[in-house]
């Protein structure tokens, strides 16, 4: 099992508050890396404390990950609390629902400033680091919604689509360099994000109706898949798209 040892490592991980990204992060600490908590809001004293139960180390990094000034502090603010990077994972991300006809320009920009710009910016500050020290893995989330077109989320389906060509643009790039960077497209799964679907008596039927496991996937269900992303065990992985999804994108 040292294939998947984290031990020694750290890890950063976006939108770290809660959802996806909390799971993540107290995954990658449970198979033994440190970890840098990103969030917009208060730092989430339970995540923290969750981890650091685990005898892992964390530093809380309060930025709004859609303003590019911010990203290169995140960088820095790992790099002086923990000493060293070796994980990146771009998990922060919003959506908004309105018909393409009404969608407005400023939530089109509003969901590719965090989804998108966010991603490249701290994957090319993070990637400077990892090519210099000769390894390293980013991992970006991406979504069913890199393959498929959705319904009134134009904005979010553009940039998972573009999440997924960025991953595989920069695992051509890194492969040689020893840095890894691939993405994790998760399924319908039970979080903010899907609150207003799961609500939707009709809408949730529907998606249940498509999944082969029938159930909403669980924050928990990202742990095992960001660990094998961010170990040893996937050192000839570059530029994948793994999906995590109970089997909907077989159907």
């Amino acid at each position: 099992m040292s294939f998947f040892d984290l031990t020694g490592k750290t890890a950063i991980v976006t939108g770290a508050g809660r959802g996806l990204g909390a799971a993540i992060a107290v995954g990658l600490a449970r198979a033994g890396a440190d970890i840098a908590l990103v969030t917009n809001s208060t730092p989430p004293a339970d995540v923290e404390k969750e981890i650091q139960a685990l005898g892992r180390k964390t530093v809380s990094i309060q930025a709004d990950v859609s303003d590019r000034s911010l990203l290169p502090g995140i960088i820095d603010q790992t790099l002086a609390g923990l000493g060293r990077l070796d994980i990146l994972v771009n998990n922060a991300g919003i959506i908004r629902r309105t018909p393409a006809a009404d969608h407005s320009f400023e939530d089109w920009q509003a969901v590719l400033d965090v989804n998108l710009n966010s991603v490249y910016v701290l994957s090319q500050l993070a990637g400077r680091h990892m090519i210099e020290q000769g390894s390293g893995k980013i991992i970006n989330i991406a979504s069913m919604l890199s393959f498929q077109g959705g319904i009134n989320v134009p904005g979010y389906t553009a940039s998972k689509h573009a999440v997924a060509g960025l991953t595989k643009a920069l695992g051509n790039e890194w492969a040689s360099k020893n840095v890894q960077v691939n993405a994790i497209a998760p399924g319908y799964m039970s979080t903010d994000n899907t609150e207003a679907l799961r609500e939707d008596p009709v809408r949730s039927k529907q998606i249940l109706d498509r999944i082969p496991a029938a159930r909403w996937g669980e924050s928990e269900d990202m742990m095992g898949p960001a660990i094998f992303l961010a170990s040893a065990a996937s050192n000839y992985m570059n530029g994948h798209v793994l999906c995590v999804d109970g089997g909907w994108m077989n159907r």
